[in-house]
């Protein structure tokens, strides 16, 4: 999988990994090609290994977000609690409870990664507070508003997708949670900087742009601020927290939810 992160072709392809049959050391891996050559070249990247089948399927036109999201459970991590629409009837009354609409962007909080950042950050919450947060590829802006909803005074997420700023920001409204999002293509955006320095700052998004934004991500963080970084496979982590590491951070946490990781570094330099 390292190797479509890696294919400038293959960004635009959705894939996840799911472990069938943990006895029998079974995987299986779903992709969503959207071009004659992605398929193509998915196809030829897994001939290689003996030990996998392919099979390729033409999908029916269907509603598939709003099929998806009817099925999705709710989600507990730590002292949150994510759920849809279709689950409001199945609400705790002692935890933090999340309403979220994915809509047309990422982030319902049944990945790996959303879930391993939640779990980080109810970890942190036992210890300390943080004052000012910064959501960097907020999605459906789950993190921030996670963030506002315990206390944190500023909760500022950002996102390159328009629709999911507006997404997001229909989220906070809906939560009634101070949080709010900003359209911005990088951490140097005054709408973003001008709420700096960030006590934390989430960056939930993929392993290269984690390690090409470790430098600004660092000079959005106060010294002894904490970065909780998702996105990225187990087999990434080295590189990412090699990127921090360079840069002055330690790593304090690592949080694995099937093949995905949550890293937690605190900037000390």
């Amino acid at each position: 999988m390292a190797a479509w992160d890696a294919d400038p072709l293959l960004e635009g392809v959705t894939y996840s990994i799911l472990e069938e049959d943990e006895d029998r050391g079974i995987w299986r891996i779903d992709a969503f090609p959207t071009t004659d050559a992605e398929v193509e070249r998915l196809v030829t990247s897994l001939k290689g290994d003996t030990a996998l089948s392919t099979t390729v399927e033409d999908l029916a036109d269907a509603d598939w977000l709003a099929m998806s999201l009817s099925g999705l459970p709710p989600v507990r991590a730590g002292r949150f609690f994510v759920y849809g629409a279709h689950d409001q009837g199945r609400v705790p009354q002692n935890t933090v409870n999340l309403k979220i609409d994915a809509g047309a962007a990422f982030g319902t909080g049944h990945h790996g990664t959303t879930v391993g950042c939640l779990m980080a950050f109810d970890d942190l919450l036992k210890r300390e507070r943080f004052e000012r947060v910064l959501d960097v590829g907020a999605g459906t802006g789950v993190l921030a508003i996670a963030a506002a909803k315990t206390g944190s005074r500023v909760a500022v997420g950002t996102d390159i997708d328009a629709p999911s700023v507006r997404i997001a920001n229909e989220n906070a409204a809906l939560n009634q949670a101070k949080a709010s999002f900003v359209h911005a293509s990088g951490l140097s955006d005054q709408k973003v900087r001008r709420h700096g320095p960030y006590d934390l700052v989430f960056a939930n998004i993929l392993a290269p742009p984690l390690v090409a934004l470790a430098q600004d991500i660092k000079e959005a963080l106060q010294l002894e601020g904490v970065a909780i970084l998702s996105g990225l496979l187990r087999t990434q982590e080295r590189r990412v927290t090699a990127a921090y590491l360079s840069r002055g951070f330690v790593l304090e946490r690592r949080i694995r939810r099937d093949a995905w990781s949550a890293l937690v570094s605190r900037r000390k330099g």
